[in-house]
C-alpha cells in the first residue's frame, strides 16, 4: 500500500484537483483506492455523493488528527493506494500526514503566493525528518499550468526548483475544461462526453502521464510491495 499526500499551505493551489485527478486515475487502470478527504471544503466528497458508485475508489471525510493513522491502519491489507487531500494549511493534521506518507506531492501554481505555502510545507517536512530522523519523499507538482505554455518554459522553472533542492515531477497538470467540470458534473474523465467538453482526450492523457510519473517516483520498498500484491491479485490459470 502506498500513502500519496496532497499538501500546500496556501488554498486554491490545486491540490484537491490533483488528488482527484490522480485518484480516480489509480482506480480506472484497477487498483483499489481510498481518498482521506481532511479538507473541511470537502469538494471531494462532495464530487463522491454527486458521482455515485466508482468503480475501485471509496471516499471517507471527516478526517481529524486522531482518526488519520488509525484508517491507515484499517485500510493498509484492503487497499493499494491512499490518497490524503488536506486544507490549504499548516496544522497538526498536515504534519501527521506528511509523517505517515510515502509520497508528498506539493502543487504549486506559478505565483508567488503559492510558493510561499510550498516552501512552508518544505520546511515542516525538514523538521519532521530531523526530528524522526526519516525520509519523506516529496516532489511539486506544477499545476494549472496554460496549454500555451512551452516546454522551455516549463524546464526553466523546474530548472529554478532544482537549484534549491526540490525536484519537481515531469508531469504538470494541463489547465483543462474537464477538471472543472468533473467537480460539477460528478463523474471521471472517462463517463464524461467527448463532445460536451473540450479537449477531453488531452485531459485523460495528463491524468495517465501524472499517475505513471507518481507511481514510478514511489520509494522502491512500495513499489516491490504494490508488484507483489498485484502478482497475487491476478487471477490463476486453470
Amino acid at each position: 500500500m502506498a500513502v500519496i499526500t496532497l499538501a500546500n499551505a496556501k488554498g486554491g493551489a490545486g491540490k484537491t484537483t490533483a488528488a482527484l485527478i490522480l485518484a480516480t486515475e489509480l482506480a480506472r487502470q484497477g487498483s483499489r483506492v481510498v481518498i482521506l478527504d481532511a479538507d473541511p471544503q470537502r469538494w471531494i466528497t462532495n464530487w463522491f455523493e454527486l458521482s455515485g458508485n466508482i468503480p475501485n475508489l471509496e471516499v471517507i471525510s471527516h478526517i481529524t488528527p486522531a482518526s488519520l493513522p488509525c484508517h491507515i491502519r484499517e485500510l493498509k491489507d484492503e487497499v493499494d493506494f491512499i490518497v490524503i487531500d488536506l486544507a490549504g494549511a499548516k496544522d497538526a493534521i498536515v504534519a501527521l500526514a506528511l509523517g505517515l506518507s510515502d509520497q508528498v506531492l506539493i502543487p504549486v501554481q506559478g505565483c508567488a503566493m503559492d510558493a510561499r505555502g510550498a516552501v512552508q510545507i518544505l520546511e515542516l517536512i525538514r523538521q519532521i525528518e530531523e526530528k524522526a530522523r526519516t525520509r519523506i519523499n516529496h516532489a511539486v507538482v506544477l499545476t494549472r499550468v496554460s496549454s500555451l505554455v512551452t516546454t522551455r518554459a516549463l524546464q526553466t522553472i523546474k530548472a529554478l526548483l532544482a537549484a534549491r533542492g526540490v525536484s519537481v515531477l515531469d508531469t504538470p497538470i494541463v489547465e483543462r475544461a474537464a477538471y472543472r467540470e468533473i467537480f460539477e458534473c460528478g463523474g471521471t474523465l472517462q463517463t464524461m462526453d467527448a463532445d460536451r467538453v473540450s479537449n477531453l482526450d488531452k485531459a485523460r492523457e495528463n491524468a495517465f502521464a501524472l499517475a505513471r510519473e507518481v507511481q514510478e517516483i514511489l520509494p522502491m520498498r512500495v513499489r516491490r510491495s504494490l508488484a507483489l500484491r498485484l502478482h497475487w491479485a491476478l487471477p490463476r490459470a486453470a
